[in-house]
């Protein structure tokens, strides 16, 4: 199915190569799209997400904006120190504050635009831990059969840079009102269910850390609904734009 699309490309210091964002729709609330592990801006649309929720951008609902990761450079990156490891996703994280959010609310004309970030599987780890880390600009997470402890990541090494970046650390400590404020307002979905290959723990454990901070959320548990692959994700998305948006 044809739809309008583009894509932006530049440089960035920050982490000394390419961003690109790949843009759909033409109108609508904008959805920052994380990909899965290895997958970049491209991979919503070789999935066949967008055809699955083109019926939401035709009608103006939603734009996406779908960036690549630097997972295979930072955590899947076994030929580098652990502690490089997490100053990689120091980095991403700000050209994500810095260089990405900018140029979404730029994009859509409306500055302080209240963004979306999603993502499933690794995505969600970037979806939720953006939102955490920038609850004033991010203001909805829709976060799919999510991981959100990354100590295996890192053969036992342990620093500020990773804890900053580690939800379930940062969060279970999280006393700064100011921040904590801001989070009361966000819409935090977390979906995870009983499906093939899904692994609820580390949603449930998110969301236990969550209640117990007295951070709103929603654990949306889509029990058989709920697995882990493509189908899953294109049906929970569909109805969380159809309900939401």
């Amino acid at each position: 199915m044809s739809m309008e699309s583009e894509t932006h490309r530049w440089h960035s210091d920050r982490i000394g190569r390419e961003v690109r964002v790949r843009v759909y729709g033409h109108f609508g609330q904008p959805v920052l799209v994380f990909p899965t592990s290895g997958g970049d801006e491209r991979e919503y649309e070789s999935q066949g997400m967008m055809d699955a929720l083109a019926h939401h951008l035709q009608a103006g609902r939603v734009k996406f904006f779908c960036v690549n990761s630097v997972n295979n450079e930072s955590w899947y990156n076994k030929n580098i120190h652990p502690a490089d490891r997490a100053k990689f996703q120091v980095a991403y994280d700000a050209a994500v504050a810095n260089e990405i959010l900018p140029f979404i609310e730029h994009h859509c004309g409306s500055k302080g635009i209240a963004i979306t970030t999603t993502g499933a599987s690794f995505g969600a780890y970037h979806a939720a831990n953006t939102l955490f880390k920038h609850p004033t600009r991010v203001r909805r997470c829709l976060a799919l059969s999510g991981v959100y402890d990354l100590r295996s990541f890192m053969d036992g090494h342990f620093d500020d840079n990773f804890y900053f970046n580690n939800p379930v650390d940062y969060l279970a400590n999280l006393t700064d009102w100011n921040i904590l404020q801001h989070l009361h307002q966000c819409d935090i979905r977390l979906a995870t269910g009983n499906g093939p290959y899904e692994d609820s723990g580390p949603t449930r454990r998110l969301a236990a850390i969550l209640t117990s901070r007295g951070i709103p959320h929603h654990l949306d548990d889509w029990r058989d609904q709920g697995g882990h692959d493509w189908p899953y994700w294109k049906h929970q998305m569909d109805v969380y734009i159809s309900r939401l948006f």
